[in-house]
């Protein structure tokens, strides 16, 4: 986006789990209106979800909802320019206790990305990361940062950049996956160990969360290049650096 400074913009990425292991251990209120939900699947989408699935054979999906899912990690970055070289600077809220993650991403927002110039970017952010944050913090009770509040704002005052988006050009059809996208691009993919169709296994099976992170954190790096492709910037060369 021309005019649009890299410092200004907060590459973030997620990672979300079902609210439990395993639905019998889900409160029976929320079991049942989960299953309730994978019946109007069914209705709607037969092709993925057939006539015989159930709320337990559809359980690992119930994590990208967050009626029923929560976020185990957000990972997030900024570019920055040293000597002349361009970097990449990131840090990761993660743990057990969501609210505490979203609480500290939430104070990150209020002090550091809260001018009309700063910008939220990611790739189906405006679909999946950024609403799901949004929804848990106001599940916890956490005030919404003004980044996040789109409430009541118009199209132009909504600061979120979405490199799934960007690569549209329009067409509202078409959907590509970052994997994908970065294979044609020639940007390394973040992919090379699991993906998000994993992270619950890895996370309730394998109690695995720094290899969660490790996956989330290169989400964002390789989000970060892809938006630099995009507008013709070069990409970065050097991994992301903790803060």
């Amino acid at each position: 986006m021309l005019g649009l400074s890299l410092s200004n913009i907060l590459f973030l990425d997620i990672e979300t789990v079902p609210l439990t292991a395993t639905l019998s251990e889900m409160d029976p209120q929320l079991a049942q209106l989960w299953e309730e939900k994978v019946v109007s699947m069914r209705q709607r989408l037969p092709e993925r979800y057939p006539a015989d699935c159930t709320g337990e054979s559809k359980f690992q999906e119930a994590g990208i909802f967050a009626e029923f899912g929560r976020v185990v990690c957000v990972s997030v970055g900024y570019i920055y320019e040293s000597e002349g070289e361009r970097h990449f600077r990131g840090k990761s809220f993660c743990g057990e206790d969501e609210k505490v993650l979203l609480t500290d991403f939430a104070d990150l927002l209020n002090n550091y990305y809260n001018s009309p110039h700063d910008y939220l970017c990611g790739h189906n952010v405006k679909e999946f990361d950024l609403p799901f944050i949004a929804r848990r913090m106001i599940v916890h009770g956490i005030p919404l940062p003004n980044v996040l509040n789109v409430m009541g704002k118009k199209p132009w005052e909504v600061r979120f950049l979405d490199t799934m988006e960007m690569w549209k050009f329009g067409d509202f059809k078409h959907y590509t996956s970052l994997k994908l996208l970065c294979s044609v691009l020639g940007i390394p993919s973040p992919k090379d160990d699991i993906d998000g169709s994993q992270v619950a296994r890895v996370y309730y099976e394998e109690r695995d969360l720094p290899r969660i992170v490790h996956y989330c954190e290169k989400d964002v790096f390789a989000t970060a290049n892809l938006y630099l492709r995009m507008v013709g910037e070069p990409v970065m060369e050097s991994i992301l650096e903790e803060v």
